[in-house]
């Protein structure tokens, strides 16, 4: 009977930290989580994002707001989840506006080429 009763605890003992570890990660702050989509919003913004991606900065900036907004509520797991997409948008964002940036530079330099074979074509003629 004392077997038994120690299995029935520590059947019980297992289930309870189960429970009080799933428990604790739905009810932490996303803090972090914000913080980091924060940055990520904010790089791509310094990187050109508004000017080259506004749709997705528009995107990631709403999703920066409606995190903060559920922190706030503390529907952390919500916060967690929209700070995410946040990110994911800011990054794609800023990897737009590098892109353009560079097909810019890039157009420029094919612009110069062309011009310096005009100049050399009219000098050796």
């Amino acid at each position: 009977m004392a077997r038994n009763s120690t299995q029935w605890f520590k059947a019980l003992s297992c289930a309870a930290v189960v429970f009080t570890a799933g428990c604790s990660s739905m009810k932490r702050p996303a803090t972090a989580d914000v913080a980091v989509s924060k940055e990520a919003v904010a790089n791509a913004a310094d990187s050109g994002g508004a000017e080259y991606a506004p749709v997705e900065m528009s995107s990631a900036r709403e999703k920066l707001a409606r995190a903060n907004q559920a922190m706030a509520e503390k529907h952390y797991k919500l916060a967690e989840d929209l700070a995410a997409q946040a990110q994911a948008d800011a990054k794609l964002a800023q990897g737009k506006a590098k892109s353009a940036k560079a097909q810019k530079e890039a157009d420029a330099l094919q612009e110069d080429i062309h011009v310096l074979r005009v100049e050399l074509d009219r000098a050796n003629q």
